[in-house]
């Protein structure tokens, strides 16, 4: 038997057009189609009757010990709830006695106290044994003091320490005009949806007060009174980028003293219509939403502020918003555990992509049920996107279930690519691109799904609601592209550096900046539609491209880990619009992806390297980012390669019987350095799309066929 990540001695060998000679071992591809087919028949077993996909999103511990303090804040720590909760954290417990914001990562101070705390308020005695290792853990790594401005909240919160130690977060901010250089919408849409009910919160200041037996005085080195003012945890800030030569972390902190101080004397004129405006700002968003932004951390915090604006407990609004909470658990002999959203219109679209792939064809019941369930989730009304693109028209989709203010582009492209793949193969779409006046384009383009291009001469043919809506796509994501040629994800443009300086910026994600995977993502989608390289939108998102790319070759990942998720993206983002193998930035990246693959034949990085950009390429060996690498090497013409053979066979030889991989490692980022996820689908569908790609792109020499599904 061959050793993994080897091949037998018996091959076919064929030529290249180059001339190259390869060699390709038919019983290896006979497994190939096997795993192909054990993949895609468990993936579509998934399948929901209306058509959708949605697996587990998991997060770290956070979640689990924010859930807990919510409730013991609403006097519900003894709650079934609660323990479950506990019950789950307790198990997450790292062998240096604290928690990690990943599997095998640091202690992380803030989810450490939050977890200690979560287990000492649902009846975990201090003295046992976890919780002793905890705290000595805590004590050595800084203490409480040292956590994040939004663990400081909970700590105010529940009566440990005052408010003055908490960032000063101001309601008037939503009297800012949008003209402001410093107004909401700057923000970043998740931390707008967080900040604004945490202002509510801010001004009223409210606490329960625990007995002295839960709170967490033993977690502090020095006492609570004693906490200083500025944060500890702000190292964590990405260093500004440009140079300023206004201190604005200086600065903020001054404005941070002064608010405080006309706090202390009453004087806020604006404070009563400010409150009304932050109410009604979070009331119109809970319209046709999973919560607040649909994500954990505002919809906490709006139960909160409710409550602060008068709204009862027990009343529908409060209810519904910890009705969504209690939807995000997830029940299992270990207790209960938190997601932080939910990811069907991601999954389905990835799935849609991967079967497409994989031979379902686009007319099979299956597909056309997730079509229709896609087509339903599109965005046609206006969200916070809109300040910055007042004249755009709707036209996108969002990561959840229902979240109609927050479409993002990472998802609208993903979701236009599915739908590429399943428009009958006849139809023909000229799409009417404007230019900055509003006329036609003179780069306007026929595309057909085969990938004809005529000149731009007919009408639009709008032969089916799946082409309408991914002509209203199109035009967004288009008209989102930012100044500096890029895209980000849910707003243009949202890139003022000053706001990353702000005393409450320590989780990192204060602003949305245009990245190098969106981008990429977006130039697959616009090489998908027959939008040409010569177009004006592709031209500028090169450049942006251009000048991300690293010495050796690879490209950030802002989206997913790392290094490797963001080089696979931006190659298959340049080849789809045609830029050649040959050219010098693919040859680049690909020796780069070759240069860190792993003795076993595949590909890991982790969330460590976002600390340490010297780790780049190293990890753990996963079949999502093995999966990566071989589709970013076989786009860029490498697919009989030795590297790209050792890749496919380690995803054969590591395939569990029923078509899954095992992968308890987190590789996807929802904020780098600070909050990490866990795809449960990503093992699933990437190597299915990966094994794919592979086999389509050696089937004409060696006449293998998938079977139908």
């Amino acid at each position: 038997m061959d050793a993994p990540g080897h091949w037998p001695s018996r091959f076919s060998t064929f030529r290249s057009e180059s001339g190259a000679e390869h060699r390709v071992d038919p019983l290896s591809m006979q497994s190939v189609r096997t795993a192909i087919e054990r993949t895609r028949d468990w993936l579509l077993q998934q399948q929901h009757e209306d058509g959708h996909w949605c697996a587990e999103l998991e997060g770290d511990t956070i979640l689990e010990s924010e859930y807990v303090l919510l409730l013991a804040y609403l006097g519900q720590e003894d709650s079934e709830h609660a323990r479950r909760a506990a019950d789950y954290i307790l198990t997450q417990q790292q062998p240096h006695g604290g928690w990690s914001l990943y599997p095998g990562g640091p202690l992380e101070i803030s989810a450490s106290v939050k977890a200690y705390w979560a287990l000492k308020l649902t009846g975990h005695a201090p003295d046992s044994e976890p919780m002793r290792r905890a705290r000595r853990a805590i004590l050595e790594a800084g203490g409480a003091e040292t956590v994040n401005s939004f663990t400081r909240f909970y700590l105010a919160l529940l009566g440990q320490i005052d408010y003055a130690k908490c960032p000063a977060v101001p309601p008037e901010l939503l009297l800012l005009p949008s003209w402001c250089p410093f107004n909401i919408y700057e923000m970043s849409s998740w931390s707008r949806t967080i900040l604004v009910p945490l202002s509510v919160m801010w001004a009223y200041r409210p606490v329960r007060r625990l007995p002295e037996s839960l709170g967490i005085r033993e977690l502090f080195v020095e006492p609570p009174e004693r906490m200083p003012l500025e944060l500890a945890s702000q190292a964590v800030v990405d260093p500004l980028r440009r140079r300023h030569w206004i201190p604005w972390r200086r600065v903020f902190y001054a404005l941070d003293r002064g608010l405080k101080t006309l706090e202390r004397l009453r004087v806020r004129p604006l404070r009563s219509i400010a409150l009304r405006r932050a109410e009604e700002w979070i009331v119109q968003r809970l319209e046709d939403s999973d919560g607040l932004g649909a994500i954990f951390p505002p919809i906490i915090w709006t139960v909160v502020a409710l409550q602060c604006r008068g709204y009862a407990v027990d009343g529908p609004l409060v209810q519904s918003q910890l009705q969504e909470l209690r939807k995000l658990v997830l029940r299992d002999e270990r207790g209960d555990r938190l997601q932080p959203c939910f990811s069907p219109v991601w999954d389905t679209a990835i799935s849609v992509i991967a079967l497409r792939d994989a031979g379902v064809a686009a007319d099979d019941p299956r597909i056309e049920r997730a079509v229709r369930w896609l087509l339903d989730r599109e965005v046609r009304v206006r969200g916070d996107w809109s300040v910055r693109r007042p004249d755009l028209e709707p036209g996108g989709w969002f990561f959840e279930y229902r979240n109609k203010f927050y479409p993002d582009v990472d998802d609208t492209a993903m979701v236009l690519m599915a739908l590429a793949r399943c428009v009958p193969a006849d139809v023909q779409v000229e799409w009417l691109l404007e230019d900055e006046s509003g006329r036609p384009a003179a780069d306007a383009v026929v595309w057909g799904r085969a990938g004809r291009r005529r000149p731009a001469e007919k009408h639009v043919v709008e032969t089916s609601d799946a082409v309408s809506a991914m002509r209203r796509g199109l035009r967004w994501v288009l008209g989102m592209q930012s100044r500096n040629g890029g895209w980000a994800a849910f707003d243009a443009d949202n890139d003022r550096e000053a706001f990353t300086q702000v005393p409450f910026a320590d989780h990192n994600a204060m602003i949305d900046p245009a990245t190098p995977d969106i981008t990429a993502r977006v130039l697959e989608m616009l090489g998908c539609l027959g939008i040409p390289r010569t177009h004006s939108a592709v031209r500028r998102a090169m450049s942006m491209i251009d000048a991300a790319q690293e010495p050796d070759g690879g490209w950030y990942g802002r989206w997913g880990v790392n290094y490797l998720y963001g080089t696979w993206q931006v190659i298959l983002g340049l080849r789809s619009v045609g830029v050649p193998i040959s050219d010098p930035r693919l040859r680049l990246a690909a020796n780069w992806l070759e240069s860190v693959q792993q003795e076993c034949g595949g590909w890991g990085e982790s969330p460590a390297s976002y600390d340490d950009p010297n780790l780049r390429g190293r990890g753990p060996c996963t079949a999502s980012q093995t999966a990566w690498a071989l589709m970013g090497l076989i786009a860029a013409g490498r697919a009989h390669s030795e590297a790209v053979r050792r890749g496919v066979r380690w995803l054969v030889e590591t395939q569990l019987p029923d078509g899954t991989w095992d992968e308890p490692h987190f590789t996807g980022t929802g904020f780098p350095r600070v909050f990490y996820l866990r795809y449960h689908y990503y093992r699933i569908y990437f190597p299915l799309m990966a094994l794919a790609r592979y086999a389509h792109a050696i089937r004409s020499r060696t006449g293998l066929q998938l079977e139908k599904a």
